[in-house]
């Protein structure tokens, strides 16, 4: 669920280039400090904090994006003189900063969009705390349940739920759309105020609110360069989203899933191929560049390596930025060798979803990355998920997973 597009620092694109080393050199003069480090990305013109460690790994060095729960590899860290690279694991991003002692200090570029971006980072080391060092006494708590509806600057509404548990001062939590989640947020209610931030090498968000007096709570959202919303919630036990498997379907006179796109050595593939005759099959449409496709994709790829033998087939549908085969094979592929992906990738195409739609003609639109579908042993569409409840959402995501293997059980109970 990436926000808008931002302007590009060419000169800034040149130094970081000649970062561009696989390892770290020998005649660096400032090393990147082994511990705990609090960053900051200024996001549409506010400090968005977040936290990773620094440590030693086989013999190399390795960081850790921190997210409530959630522990992100980066394993590619490369330094030239007194600046170093963190290559953003999956993504096209990294964070590119002077090393100043136990301070840091460039920018974060993301180029994986068709309009690529550079935003402030700044870092600390020994510094753990995510918000405040000393917050107030909590004035409200917000743990549970709420019904949200954002708001973007032009108007336009959507609701989402608001899921957090607050102890003490800390707070976890995320918001759940009919398109997908915002993954794992952490943060801090310091007095009647909340704060909540995430940072998964992709997406950078802000989130924060204040305690109204009659219970509900007022906000804004910001994200990247220049995307702001504001967000209201109310408590309410009973809210539910649209049903994810209602919002993308088949049009009229089509009952099948129709494509025939090429694999990451540039064979073509279709549903009519021998490897899924008689097989039930989920195709899942995904990019490289969209984090709840990464989730979705993590959940897929063990679970298919533990039932491939009982009759089911799983085939990925990647959309990219780039609408070169090469560019795009390249970023499916580091994608595929990092979350260990043993089903069948393919270039279905670039990422605009009026493009995505016109590649699959049978479909009333694509909503969101993910979307996946679900193909009987006839070969006939018989559900269509949209978006992806990542392990984020906690109880959505386990619901997820139990109606998904209910959903495959019946389907290869049928004769």
């Amino acid at each position: 669920m990436n926000k808008n597009s931002f302007s590009r620092f060419s000169l800034y694109a040149l130094f970081s280039a000649s970062l561009g080393l696989q390892a770290c050199s020998s005649s660096s003069s400032e090393e990147l400090s082994s511990g705990s480090w609090r960053g900051i990305i200024e996001v549409s013109g506010q400090e968005m904090p977040f936290n990773f460690t620094v440590s030693e790994q086989d013999g190399k060095q390795v960081a850790y994006l921190l997210n409530g729960d959630e522990k992100i590899l980066i394993n590619e860290i490369s330094q030239a003189q007194d600046s170093v690279r963190l290559q953003m694991h999956i993504f096209d991003a990294a964070l590119i900063a002077k090393v100043d002692g136990n301070q840091l200090k460039g920018r974060w570029e993301r180029k994986d969009q068709a309009q690529p971006y550079s935003l402030p980072f700044t870092a600390e080391h020994g510094n753990t705390n995510r918000f405040s060092e000393n917050p107030a006494k909590p004035g409200i708590d917000v743990s549970g349940k709420w019904e949200v509806t954002f708001t973007e600057d032009g108007g336009k509404t959507y609701p989402a739920i608001g899921e957090f548990v607050q102890k003490g001062n800390a707070l976890t939590g995320t918001f759940l759309t009919t398109t997908g989640d915002y993954r794992y947020l952490q943060g801090e209610v310091d007095g009647n105020q909340l704060k909540l931030s995430a940072f998964d090498g992709a997406h950078a968000y802000l989130f924060n609110a204040t305690g109204q007096t009659d219970g509900t709570l007022k906000g804004d959202f910001y994200a990247g360069q220049a995307s702001h919303e504001t967000w209201t919630a109310k408590r309410n036990d009973a809210f539910q989203l649209a049903s994810a498997d209602t919002l993308t379907y088949l049009k009229p006179g089509y009952d099948r899933l129709a494509f025939s796109f090429p694999d990451l050595n540039g064979k073509k593939v279709s549903l009519t191929d021998p490897q899924f005759k008689g097989k039930v099959v989920v195709a899942q449409i995904f990019g490289s560049w969209c984090p709840n496709c990464m989730d979705e994709t993590q959940f897929l790829a063990p679970w298919y390596e533990k039932n491939k033998s009982r009759g089911v087939e799983v085939v990925g549908l990647g959309y990219e930025v780039s609408p070169e085969f090469d560019k795009a094979k390249a970023r499916i592929e580091k994608m595929r060798d990092r979350l260990n992906v043993s089903y069948p990738l393919l270039v279905g195409g670039t990422k605009d979803k009026e493009l995505v739609a016109k590649s699959l003609p049978a479909l009333n639109h694509v909503l969101s990355f993910p979307t996946t579908i679900f193909i009987d042993k006839q070969g006939k569409v018989r559900k269509i998920h949209t978006g992806f409840s990542g392990p984020g959402t906690g109880k959505y995501y386990e619901e997820f997973v139990q109606d998904f293997n209910k959903t495959i059980d019946e389907l290869l109970a049928e004769k």
